[in-house]
């Protein structure tokens, strides 16, 4: 299938600074994260393909369409910037009404859409409220609300879990897998936050001063590894000393000890050692790639 949004040797400059330099990448149907540090582009690419901005040189397509060109092309975009935003004197409820309406639904309509997708987002008891009472971790949902009442093909959130608790972080990342799963709408997250987009996408975009430095699936960047990680309650020096006299390379981290294995006859090795050091064996376990490695690599 043709890709949702694409970038194409797109560039944006301010002045002297540039932002996004002759990056091409593609998205397609799912939940893809655009992740990347505080100043990658992210955030300008999103306001690429919103039209909200026009490209230096490149093209950010929608559809197979410039953004900049179309209305009815960024019609089916949703879009949850990362500010604050949200008028603070009306109701959530007459917020996502006004916000449906505007895009082309009959009021009566629109009402139930917003009635809906309130009660997607967990804020059905309180749609009736003014928003500005409303907490940070429901404004956040009210921001995600107002990117969806239209039931658009893409939705672009841009650091949709900023200022929340772990909690709230958790709560949001299970709003947006839903989102996906329940309406069908895929979704391109902005993050400079690894575990945001390891828990909620599909598929990962890394931009790095403006260049893309990674992309692909994110089973690709988690699968296992050769790395072996022991953990033991006690007597970590002396396991790694009776590793060392095996020919074992390994070294502690934090509260683990890390082997890189080089063949399954090093099982036994390690388990000798375990023995011979008196440990007490708690886990034992191939390490798992995190989005952390890559992010510490390509950045």
């Amino acid at each position: 299938m043709p890709p949702l949004l694409e970038a194409k040797q797109l560039t944006k400059s301010y002045g002297e600074t540039v932002a996004l330099e002759s990056v091409d990448f593609q998205v397609h149907e799912g939940i893809t994260g655009l992740l990347g540090p505080n100043g990658a582009g992210k955030s300008t690419a999103i306001k690429l393909f919103l039209g909200l901005t026009r490209p230096t040189s490149g093209g950010a397509e929608v559809l197979g369409q410039l953004a900049y060109n179309s209305v009815e092309v960024r019609a089916r975009l949703g879009y949850m910037p990362e500010h604050d935003c949200l008028p603070s004197s009306v109701t959530a409820s007459e917020f996502l009404s006004h916000m449906a309406q505007v895009s082309g639904l009959p009021p009566s309509q629109a009402r139930t859409r917003a009635a809906d997708i309130l009660r997607h987002v967990g804020l059905a008891e309180e749609r009736y409220r003014p928003i500005g009472e409303y907490s940070t971790g429901m404004k956040q949902r009210a921001k995600l609300a107002q990117a969806l009442v239209h039931d658009p093909l893409i939705a672009l959130l841009d650091e949709p879990t900023a200022g929340l608790d772990p909690a709230g972080r958790e709560d949001m990342q299970d709003l947006i897998r839903r989102t996906g799963r329940e309406f069908g709408i895929s979704i391109l997250l902005s993050s400079h936050l690894m575990g945001d987009v390891e828990a909620t996408c599909d598929r990962i975009i890394v931009l790095d001063e403006g260049q893309v430095t990674e992309e692909g699936t994110i089973s690709r960047f988690t699968q296992e590894t050769r790395s072996l990680i022991i953990d033991v309650d006690d007597k970590r020096d002396e396991l790694v000393a009776a590793l060392a006299k095996r020919g074992i390379e390994a070294t502690v981290q934090g509260a683990s000890i890390v082997v890189e294995q080089e063949s399954e006859e090093d099982y036994d090795a390690i388990r000798d050692a375990v023995v011979e050091a008196d440990a007490r064996l708690r886990r034992m376990a191939p390490r798992r790639g995190s989005l952390t490695d890559i992010f510490r690599a390509t950045t």
